[in-house]
């Protein structure tokens, strides 16, 4: 008999229909020579360290550091568990063959790892490894199924993280609570989460000792023309009032001149399609969700099948995919009046390397919908909304660029021996216009109020046409000056959108896209863990939403203000270790020489915290 243990009893089912396993036993499906049972995500966990050493039962400084000779695990401390679990023990024992089901990735291969090595598996493993849930996905990978050992690497990474999660949120935690806390108040360390915490933390630091500046800029209104005077390099406008009058005054009954018009021509390219943070930012800056509600979202648009695998952290596609792409268009009849002008051309679908290459994709590949018609999907309001994001960029990216024409229109007030502030005889004035000369994939994010299937993008607004008269070198003529008081602003408070991307780049503020897929690899936790680490956050009462933003408790403040090991709250640091985790993953990092540096790092961190000599604690109260 063959057994598949997939991490869900929706999975599992998923999987059995497609094998021919109808029978309900309880715990598994049966039939056609197979086995099908399941998990509920982690059914095992690293012992906890008084399984270890009864001297490690109890909180003492004197025993840190907890460094086990050996790791081992254990079965979580859960009736519903111990219950499935025995079956699984029962069947696995019993197999000729298993295969391993569980989600398409490093967490999910931990997973299931563990429970066939607390089972006593001795039988031959085999690995499915699919992204979608569709019939055609499991049969097309029950057809290419891989010796478990392929994927070795991948369980040593998980291993490594877990170990290392272990080993530095085990002993920080109680160095610095026995250390530093007081009331029996724990401070709970972790090898993201106070990384995380630190961005915050230092962020409202930022704002708190934000000092405005004041500075006063020149406009004036020419032909119904807002125009902006020119200042030097790194001046935002005039430092003093006075300067500014003085221009304000010289300029009011002189003729305003137009010196050149520039028009420029421009594309801009579809947006990427979504990898899981990408997602997450979108759906917190266009409908607030956290990314836990965005991740459960396209984890239950993953099940229902309609969208691929969501732990992701690629916008790429293979190129084994592209051929599947117009099937996938005409299964999205909500989207048909955008997706007919692309089928019907006679031409093969676009197929840009900004889409389509092998080397940007390792595991998995960008979110995107699947062939399985959405119209058949119960989903609720928020799915479609998720859908729909996800939906609009698949399309876009079929569709040719948006081109534009970038107009600079530059002019002048001249009058020999001026000398206003820095200028003489002369105060440059600059305006700008944008015009959309053929939206092409814009049209997917119009607004349409007939268009209820699916919502517009009103985000894609955001690049407002201006468009400027047609003004001509040489013209001339009266004008309308203004001089406004402006100050300079703090930093913006994160909101979980900003907070992704800087967890993403390890604290590095990229707006580039093609830059922040390198800085990906020194990013800070996984995509599928960063919405957990967020919400442990709130859970510990160090961080507090302030409507859409993020601001530290005083606990939170005081907990970071307290720790001067840069390892334990240096997202750059942190980002080092994760690029070593995914070189291990890559079979490019020795897991073993990962573990040693672990525990050195550990040891000389207890050191330095047990020979600090100052009074420092945390007193706060944590606050939600």
């Amino acid at each position: 008999m063959i057994v598949c243990i997939a991490e869900k009893p929706s999975v599992a089912r998923d999987i059995a229909n497609v094998l021919g396993a109808k029978q309900d036993r309880g715990g598994f499906l049966e039939g056609n020579g197979y086995q099908v049972t399941w998990t509920f995500g982690h059914l095992c966990e690293l012992k906890e360290p008084g399984e270890y050493s009864p001297l490690w039962k109890s909180w003492s400084l004197s025993q840190l550091p907890m460094i086990p000779p050996r790791f081992g695990i254990k079965l979580k401390n859960d009736k519903g568990i111990e219950k499935q679990f025995a079956i699984i023990e029962k069947l696995m024992q019993a197999a000729d063959a298993i295969i391993n089901c569980g989600d398409a990735g490093q967490e999910g291969e931990l997973i299931q790892r563990w429970v066939m090595q607390k089972a006593g598996a001795r039988c031959p493993v085999q690995r499915l490894w699919i992204s979608s849930l569709t019939e055609e996905a499991i049969r097309e990978g029950f057809h290419t199924l891989k010796d478990q050992s392929n994927y070795q690497s991948l369980y040593e990474a998980g291993l490594c993280r877990a170990i290392g999660d272990w080993t530095l949120g085990m002993n920080a935690t109680r160095l610095y609570t026995l250390k530093y806390g007081v009331n029996r108040q724990i401070l709970s360390i972790g090898r993201v989460q106070t990384p995380t915490l630190a961005l915050i933390v230092s962020r409202q630091q930022e704002i708190d000792n934000f000092k405005p500046e004041t500075y006063w800029v020149l406009t004036t209104i020419y032909r119904d023309t807002t125009f902006t005077a020119v200042m030097e390099e790194g001046d935002r406008g005039f430092k003093t009032q006075e300067e500014g009058e003085q221009a304000l005054a010289a300029i009011r009954e002189l003729p305003f001149t137009i010196t050149d018009v520039q028009k420029k021509s421009g594309k801009e390219a579809p947006p990427r399609l979504f990898d899981l943070t990408s997602l997450q930012v979108e759906c917190n800056k266009k409908f607030g969700y956290s990314a836990e509600q965005t991740l459960q979202l396209i984890q239950s648009l993953y099940e229902k099948k309609v969208a691929t695998y969501p732990r992701v952290d690629t916008t790429y596609l293979p190129t084994d995919i592209y051929p599947k792409c117009p099937q996938i268009l005409a299964a999205m009849t909500p989207y048909a009046g955008f997706i007919q002008p692309l089928l019907n051309t006679g031409k093969p679908l676009s197929k840009s390397s900004k889409v389509f290459d092998n080397s940007k994709v390792t595991d998995h590949h960008a979110i995107i919908p699947t062939h399985v018609p959405v119209v058949n999907a119960a989903l609720t309001d928020m799915e479609k909304r998720v859908y729909d994001l996800i939906a609009r960029r698949f399309i876009g990216v079929f569709y040719p660029e948006c081109k534009f024409e970038q107009t600079t229109v530059l002019g002048e007030v001249r009058r020999e021996g001026l000398h206003v502030a820095t200028f003489d005889d002369v105060i440059p004035f600059r305006a700008s216009g944008k015009r959309i000369t053929d939206p092409a994939w814009r049209v997917l994010w119009e607004k349409k109020k007939t268009d209820d299937a699916a919502p517009a993008d009103e985000d894609r607004q955001q690049d407002e046409e201006r468009t400027l008269p047609a003004f001509k070198k040489g013209e001339s003529g009266p004008h309308t000056p203004n001089l406004a008081e402006k100050q300079t602003t703090p930093p913006k408070p994160y909101t979980e959108a900003t907070l992704l991307r800087a967890m993403e780049t390890a604290g590095k503020l990229v707006e580039d896209e093609e830059l922040r897929d390198a800085l990906k690899e020194n990013g800070i936790g996984r995509p599928s863990t960063r919405a957990a680490i967020i919400e442990t956050l709130f859970k510990r009462g160090y961080i507090r939403r302030v409507r859409k933003s993020l601001a530290p408790t005083p606990t939170g403040i005081e907990l970071i203000g307290l720790i001067h090991e840069e390892l334990l709250k240096s997202a750059e640091l942190t980002g080092i270790w994760e690029r070593k985790l995914r070189q291990i993953e890559r079979c490019e990092y020795d897991a073993k020489t990962f573990i040693e540096e672990l525990k050195q790092m550990v040891t000389e961190l207890v050191m330095a915290v047990l020979s600090d000599n100052t009074n420092r604690h945390v007193t706060a109260a944590s606050t939600q």
